[in-house]
């Protein structure tokens, strides 16, 4: 059995390691290293955002190695929160003029702005203050200011451009998302809140119509334009829309990524789902001829168990960008060599033979579908696997280089009977059989021929059989 650290060195989906639940995540070059904050979610929690921001960072020469910084923020450490009553939302940090670092987060029980401030990227956060209008009003609390939301920020000089908002789709007392001007405190509003983009009750006539704001904001600057990336009504998306400026002329551009893998129809008809999705949030990464997109998956048949990932994206000279296809590969941006050892907890696509767009039912365990999830509690370093495979549920790993594959080992356990079919298209032929003949609540490994052909393909094991089997790893041999 491999070890966790050798497979995170082979830069697969999700980049952390499988016991590991950080959603929301922005990511950020600072001072020469990328750091990731996001929420924190707990697996098998009842709610969204239960634990503690952690911070986990990298070489930008090397996305496929991340390191463990630990613990940067409490739930406590707000003034509003002693009890710890109220959970953390998704932060997003900035470097203030002063060269120190700010992080902006919104409590999931109120409407206004906290920040907390460091002096380096990961290290131990202060609370700072609350943001608020220059008559010391806190925003979100004005009488014409909207309930803050999900907070992206960027600094440019002595000016901090603050994006917030939350609208549901049939919401009209939201009008969209908004941008606040902060000054050099870092907290006192200068310019807004204003509307960039209409939310769905008001954006018939507009290029957002179809795509309209839901929450997640962030800001990025690319080549001199203002990428503000979003996640729209139809939940599974990450959408983005551009302008020359960072308080208006934002056009709608297109999708970045679906966390369903829906609008791809390369590999699969454009409308169908590939993975249980869920709502989404992430960040652009730009490392100059590099950028990635970061967004979350949803495991454990719930909502509240999400996890990091992320792909390359390609960004035309006219600075469009292609929806990013969800994949096993995630950061290595290049196939894996179809060799050794790898976990199962690495599916892109995971579906059966009923289709759903989404994770479960009310955002609640759902048990009908197949599902990544884990044996440990949260927090503990065990393996990820996939669970609830009942006759003809598939997992899909994206994408390997094969040269001379004749065999598998897989590793399984289930009250199952049954065989795994080996498959490089998931609607395609058969490239061999690996037979389940055990009714066992143990670990086992079963073995088969197999017959793919060299080159690069996906990776599909489909069961086949009665009861439900789970699928910990496989192996080329």
């Amino acid at each position: 059995m491999a070890n966790e650290s050798s497979l995170q060195q082979r830069g697969i989906n999700p980049y952390l390691p499988s016991w590991e639940y950080v959603p929301d995540a922005e990511p950020h070059l600072f001072d020469g290293r990328v750091y990731i904050y996001g929420s924190h979610d707990r697996f098998n929690g009842h709610g969204y955002c239960l634990n503690d921001y952690v911070c986990w960072s990298a070489d930008p020469g090397d996305l496929t190695s991340w390191q463990y910084e630990g613990v940067i923020y409490e739930k406590t450490d707000d003034p509003l929160n002693p009890h710890s009553r109220m959970c953390l939302y998704a932060p997003d940090v900035t470097r203030g003029p002063d060269g120190r670092y700010y992080l902006y987060y919104v409590l999931d029980k109120v409407s206004v702005v906290s920040v907390a401030v460091c002096d380096s990227p990961a290290g131990r956060y202060s609370f700072y203050g609350y943001v608020h209008h220059d008559d010391g009003t806190l925003l979100g609390e004005g009488p014409d200011d909207e309930p803050q939301f999900d907070p992206g920020v960027l600094t440019e000089g002595t000016r901090t451009y603050l994006y917030t908002g939350f609208c549901p789709a049939d919401d009209p007392s939201r009008t969209g998302p908004m941008v606040t001007v902060l000054g050099e405190d870092m907290l006192t509003v200068l310019e807004g809140p204003n509307n960039i983009a209409p939310s769905k009750p008001y954006s018939r006539g507009s290029s957002f119509a179809g795509h309209e704001f839901f929450e997640a904001p962030s800001i990025r600057k690319i080549n001199g334009l203002y990428y503000f990336v979003y996640s729209s009504v139809v939940f599974h998306e990450l959408c983005y829309a551009v302008s020359s400026s960072p308080t208006d002329g934002f056009e709608y551009r297109g999708v970045v990524i679906s966390n369903s893998d829906l609008h791809i129809n390369s590999y699969k008809p454009a409308e169908k789902p590939m993975y249980y999705g869920g709502n989404n949030h992430g960040g652009i990464l730009d490392l100059g001829e590099r950028k990635y997109i970061f967004y979350h998956r949803h495991t454990n048949g719930t909502n509240f168990s999400r996890q990091a990932c992320a792909e390359p994206i390609i960004m035309a000279a006219d600075g469009t960008i292609e929806q990013a296809e969800m994949t096993s590969c995630g950061l290595k941006g290049e196939p894996l060599p179809a060799r050794g050892e790898y976990p199962a907890h690495m599916a892109c696509n995971l579906f059966c033979k009923e289709e759903s767009v989404y994770t479960g039912a009310n955002a609640y365990m759902d048990n009908r579908f197949p599902k990544i999830t884990q044996d440990e509690c949260d927090g503990d370093t065990g393996k990820g696997y996939v669970a609830n495979m009942m006759d003809g549920a598939v997992a899909g790993f994206k994408y390997f280089e094969f040269n001379g594959v004749s065999r598998m080992v897989i590793s399984a356990r289930g009250y199952c009977r049954g065989h795994f079919e080996i498959l490089t298209e998931w609607d395609g032929p058969v490239r061999g059989t690996i037979a389940v003949t055990d009714f066992s609540t143990a670990w086992e490994r079963y073995e088969g021929t197999v017959g793919i052909p060299d080159g690069i393909h996906p990776l599909y094991i489909r069961f086949r059989g009665s009861g439900l089997a789970s699928l910990l790893d496989f192996a080329f041999i």
